[in-house]
């Protein structure tokens, strides 16, 4: 009996626990009109399909469902979602709390509908889709604490009743949109005091920065760069003393920085550059101990840099350039900063010598003084800084060239090394100023350009297998360009334009390796970004400063020998550079025709060719070049009609000009009506390919003769019985023709006589 009672109580145990598992899966199901709204949702879609097919939607992937059977969460980041958004199938999910459907490809608008019904939305995330449309005239709901709606295609103001309910929104982001009018201002003065993020940035927002902002006693982050903003710089915004970051890059905003900034004692962050920001900065600014990165870069400062900054001993990134700033930045003492990885001071007026005490400064990747009035030389002690890998002090008045390149060369982690215009009037360092040179393994970028240098391009240069661009113009250098310069592996980038360099274009240059093909260096190459952003003129604009990035990729494949005394045949192996962008072969003494093999150069954007020797027509084949953007021949001995019926009729007839023979479209003088026929024929393949052509006649003429005349002298000179017979032959011969003249004679007179 005992036993049975044990029995009984455990069935009962185990029938427990069944019902248990099972009851409230069917009293707290989803609801049916909650699959509907799901289902109707994702029939909006076109892909991928989102296998939503059990009885019970609380289990569907990316759904939470409350004890009640609602659907309180749809959760569907970066599923690749492709189709129009349903906001009215989601506006029956009256119990939505939180709705994440970001990094997606979904398109539609937000319709009033469904904000209306979310009054329990809290988290709201359609960052990363194809959204569009004017929002609504309000947040949908008092609940709602995080609004993302960054990275879409919304357009319009956003209306001052947009956030009259959000009495507990804490985030709002609508970064990278193309919303207009004015930044609301207002969100902080009634409706969201709590509020710690408000991102505007990369919008097309207008008119100044409204007052209101200080109103947000909570605000921690604020973000408006990137947009039209004028006027000053509002200043209820230093009494937001919870902020720890404010970027307002690229506006035009004016005015001198408060010295009321120091209350902002939590700033870690503080980007205003690319405006119009004036005056000195406030003497106090190191009283903010927990600023981090500070970037000020292209406004209208001057004065001397505080010596209170030295005392933000947690500053990361110091960026000042361009600017008016001046002093003497020796006298300043950074051995406090050891957590300063960048500073960037370029084109101010700091004079001086280099700060020694910045060699204390352990953590340095990149420094950056060009454009200054700096002196002196560089010491032994820039060895300390065991990460440089970022250097950049061109445009000063530095001195010794040679020794400053002993020094550098040591540094292993050095992948970028800017000098120039530092060095006027010195000599190159040359292979003997380098002995035992084994340094510079890891340089990726060397440009010793605008110095004025003599001497040679030295041969230690060739030991730099990882190199990748290569500056050296607007020097005095001379010789040939060497051989070898073909041969590093990962060169793509040479600019020796503006010098006096002579000999032939080597034909080893054509072989490239990084011009010929992508082998895999180029994917690890292309993942490279420098520490700061370096600035390159284009070939021909050496006034512009035409872009600046910092990846390595965005630079244009590019050979630049511009101004120079190169002579010869611009060489047609020069078709194998398939990779080449930019061609500078113009001002120097280039001879014969333009090569057809230029037209397989199909990623070829400049070509420039003026100022030349260069004769014959322009090849018809250059029409293949679909990305050729700019051109000149002008000034050389062309001849013939500018094909017709291609780009080259784009150009401006100054591309053309200086060559008395050349004709057509742009150029104002027409060409006669069988001018041009079969030219690009008889200049490229006859004067090239027929070049190469007519030593073969005279060996196939000769080794003709040679057995013909072998062939059947020789035979008759060596075999003594063929040779009586071949002069037996002859005499019959002979007296055959004799007798047969004789007779024909003989019968023309009979019948003259008739």
């Amino acid at each position: 009996m005992l036993v049975q009672a044990y029995n009984l109580m455990a069935h009962a145990f185990l029938l427990f626990l069944f019902f248990s598992y099972i009851i409230p899966a069917n009293i707290h199901g989803c609801k049916q009109t909650e699959s509907n709204s799901l289902l109707s949702f994702a029939s909006t879609l076109s892909s991928p399909h989102l296998n939503w097919t059990s009885i019970d939607c609380c289990r569907w992937k990316g759904i939470t469902c409350d004890q009640d059977g609602w659907v309180t969460r749809l959760l569907l980041p970066s599923k690749g979602l492709k189709g129009g958004i349903s906001p009215s199938s989601l506006a029956n999910l009256t119990h939505l709390t939180h709705l994440n459907l970001s990094h997606n490809l979904l398109f539609g608008s937000l319709e009033t509908q469904f904000f209306l019904s979310s009054n329990r939305l809290e988290i709201l995330d359609l960052s990363y889709n194809r959204l569009s449309g004017e929002l609504p005239l309000s947040l949908p709901s008092s609940n709602i604490r995080t609004v993302d709606l960054s990275s879409n295609h919304f357009f319009g103001a956003i209306p001052s009743s947009f956030f009259q309910q959000a009495s507990n929104l804490t985030n709002f982001n609508v970064c990278h949109n193309r919303f207009t009018g004015y930044v609301p201002s207002s969100i902080c003065l009634q409706s969201s005091p709590s509020v710690r993020l408000l991102d505007f940035s990369s919008n097309v927002f207008s008119g100044n920065l409204a007052l209101g902002l200080g109103k947000c006693s909570k605000l921690q982050v604020f973000r408006v760069g990137h947009n039209n903003l004028s006027g000053l710089f509002p200043e209820d915004i230093y009494y937001a003393t919870k902020l720890e970051e404010i970027a307002l890059p690229f506006n035009s905003l004016h005015g001198a920085i408060s010295d009321k900034i120091v209350n902002l004692t939590n700033l870690a962050i503080l980007d205003l550059s690319f405006n119009h920001f004036g005056g000195e900065l406030p003497p106090n600014l190191g009283k903010l101990s927990k600023l981090k990165f500070v970037t000020f870069d292209f406004n209208n400062l001057e004065g001397d840099l505080p010596p209170s900054l030295m005392n933000c001993t947690n500053l990361v990134e110091l960026r000042l350039g361009s600017n008016n700033l001046e002093g003497d930045i020796s006298m300043l003492d950074f051995s406090r900063l050891t957590q300063l990885t960048k500073i960037d001071l370029r084109v101010n007026n700091f004079t001086g010598t280099l700060p020694v005490s910045l060699y204390s400064c352990r953590s340095l990747k990149a420094i950056r003084l060009s454009w200054n009035h700096l002196e002196g030389q560089i010491q032994a002690k820039i060895l300390s800084l065991k990460s440089l890998s970022f250097l950049s002090l061109g445009a000063n008045r530095f001195t010794n060239l040679t020794e400053a390149m002993k020094i550098l060369m040591s540094c292993k982690s050095l992948h970028t090394l800017s000098l120039s215009g530092s060095y006027k009037g010195e000599g190159m360092p040359s292979n003997d100023d380098m002995v035992d040179f084994d340094g510079f393994q890891n340089l990726r970028v060397l440009t010793l350009a605008d110095s004025n240098l003599n001497g040679q391009i030295p041969l230690w240069l060739s030991k730099l297998k990882n190199l990748e661009m290569l500056l050296l113009d607007y020097n005095q250098i001379t010789g040939p360009i060497p051989s070898w310069l073909g041969t590093l592996p990962r060169l793509f980038y040479i600019n020796l334009s503006n010098n006096r360099i002579s000999g032939e274009f080597p034909k080893q240059l054509c072989r490239l390796p990084r011009l010929l093909y992508e082998p895999n260096i180029t994917s690890q190459a292309n993942q490279y970004e420098f520490e700061l952003p370096i600035y390159v003129r284009r070939v021909n604009q050496p006034t512009i400063q035409s872009f600046s990035t910092q990846k390595l990729y965005f630079f244009p494949a590019t050979i630049n020998l511009s101004k120079n005394n190169i002579v010869g045949d611009i060489p047609t192996d020069i078709g194998q550079l398939q990779l080449l962008q930019f061609l500078g072969l113009d001002s120097n003494n280039f001879s014969g025709v333009i090569p057809n093999h230029i037209s397989n150069l199909k990623n070829l954007e400049g070509l420039y060719l003026s100022m030349n020797h260069l004769s014959g027509i322009i090849p018809s084949s250059l029409a293949s070049l679909n990305f050729l953007k700019e051109f000149n021949a002008s000034y050389n001995n062309l001849e013939g009609p500018i094909p017709t019926g291609t780009q080259l009729q784009s150009f401006n007839a100054s591309a053309f000009e200086g060559n008395p023979k050349l004709c057509g479209a742009p150029l104002p003088n027409k060409c006669g009506p069988n001018k041009g026929i079969d030219a690009d024929k008889k200049n490229n393949k006859d004067m090239h390919n027929g070049l190469h052509q007519l030593p073969w006649f005279y060996i196939f003429t000769a080794l003709g003769f040679i057995v013909g005349f072998w062939g059947v002298c020789g035979s008759l000179i060596i075999n003594k019985t063929w040779r009586y017979a071949y002069f037996q032959f002859i005499d019959n011969l002979q007296g055959k023709v004799y007798v047969m003249v004789t007779v024909c004679i003989n019968t023309m007179k009979k019948r003259l006589r008739g």
